[in-house]
């Protein structure tokens, strides 16, 4: 490493932290600690089946996390404040602490606010003072709801199962690495359709996808979610930026989506089901209960299985009657105009090198600015894996300056004018 003395002083001390922050936070699982029993999705579509529904009854296990949260307050006591390593160490402490407060009140209608802290809420702003999440989200639900399914290509209809699709992401991502870095596995309890980690990606076993499910599952779970998680365990300051930190989470899902559109590879059913999640976010939080949220995804054109699991992805943690819910879905479009956004002025910046600089591990957009002289100084190692799209330039800054432009250009006058638009 570069730099004086009481700079390596300052890296050693955070580097310790970090790994103390590591450690602490290992049994802070937050997705898999909230998810539900075995058994609930089958129960309910039998009663469904047989026009009988009844709410879900769910008991959480109880945790005792606060050697736990004593620790990350350590930590966090001990960073120093007006260093990077130390504002990054105290901010991640601080969110891995509210995750522990949300498990140990698993259940409870407490995890709602411990979500809202570490997610957000359907109904808060989107970046630059723009309209809501909920409100991006019936723009989009509209849009599909307008498109005519006959629009859509033959092959757009067609689905294969979780097992075919297990074998054909397992083969390209060999392909990419060389060899096997990533297993691809099937699980039958998983809420979600796929779920990605460092070293697996799951898919649940009893879901059907399309070439769309296919390409997104690509560029979202595997080029963002694992390589970040790669990237970041290899690490040799930071090993944190290998993990899921819940304050990274609007980043990495923004990033994530951000892959999906600029290869291609979201269509607007997807922007859809992000979106109808949103509502159902909203509605419980409205006081609509499992019930209710799970007939408001059926009504939307979703299978009763699709709807089964996209409630519970809602009422993750917290009570089913209502009022209650887990809102991590909320980021999804937060995190994309953000990321968006992050992109853009990263290219009229001609700061492109801090969009590669994501990849080196799971951060923030304002942690990556601020590590941009640790990158420089060679305190933290950029990212060995990178999807293509990051790595080809000219084809990004092409399409980042288009963008650039086409945001000056105001619809409404198009449309509003008196002669027809010529194309």
């Amino acid at each position: 490493m570069k730099g004086t003395s009481a700079d390596d002083l300052a890296i050693a001390h955070h580097a310790a932290l970090d790994a103390r922050m590591v450690q602490a936070a290992r049994g802070i699982r937050l997705l898999t600690l909230t998810s539900w029993p075995a058994g609930q999705e089958q129960r309910f579509l039998e009663e469904h089946a047989t026009g009988r529904l009844a709410l879900p009854r769910i008991e959480y296990p109880r945790h005792d996390f606060a050697e736990v949260r004593a620790e990350l307050e350590a930590v966090a006591a001990e960073a120093d404040p007006d260093h990077p390593l130390g504002q990054y160490l105290r901010e991640s402490a601080h969110s891995w602490g509210i995750a522990a407060q949300l498990l140990e009140s698993l259940g409870t209608p407490a995890v709602t606010a411990h979500s809202v802290r570490l997610f957000g809420r359907p109904d808060e702003a989107l970046p630059g003072d723009g309209p809501s999440a909920r409100e991006a989200a019936q723009h989009f639900i509209s849009i599909a709801d307008e498109l005519d399914r006959e629009l859509m290509a033959p092959a757009e209809h067609i689905t294969v199962s979780a097992t075919a699709l297990q074998l054909q992401l397992q083969r390209e991502l060999d392909n990419f690495f060389g060899e096997r870095v990533i297993e691809v596995e099937l699980d039958p309890e998983l809420i979600s359709k796929a779920a990605a980690g460092a070293t697996r990606i799951r898919l649940r076993s009893n879901a059907a996808f399309s070439d769309y499910d296919r390409d997104q599952l690509l560029q979202h779970e595997a080029f963002v979610h694992s390589l970040t998680a790669i990237n970041g365990r290899q690490q040799p300051v930071l090993p944190s930026l290998g993990l899921s930190s819940p304050r990274s989470t609007e980043t990495q899902e923004g990033l994530a989506t951000f892959a999906e559109q600029i290869t291609g590879s979201i269509d607007i059913g997807r922007m859809k089901r992000i979106s109808l999640r949103i509502e159902a976010v909203d509605m419980a939080l409205g006081g609509a209960d499992f019930v209710e949220v799970f007939r408001y995804f059926l009504d939307a054109g979703q299978a009763a299985e699709e709807s089964f699991a996209s409630a519970q992805r809602v009422f993750r943690g917290v009570p089913v009657s209502g009022g209650c819910a887990f809102t991590k879905d909320t980021v999804y479009l937060r995190g994309l105009v953000s990321v968006h956004t992050f992109f853009r002025w990263a290219l009229r910046e001609q700061k492109l090198q801090l969009c590669r600089w994501l990849f080196a591990g799971k951060m923030t957009l304002a942690d990556v600015q601020r590590f941009e002289p640790l990158f420089v100084d060679g305190v933290l190692e950029p990212a060995r894996w990178m999807p293509h799209w990051i790595t080809r330039a000219n084809g990004l800054a092409g399409m980042l300056a288009f963008s650039l432009f086409a945001n000056r250009i105001r619809l409404d006058a198009i449309a509003g004018g008196d002669e027809p638009l010529e194309l």
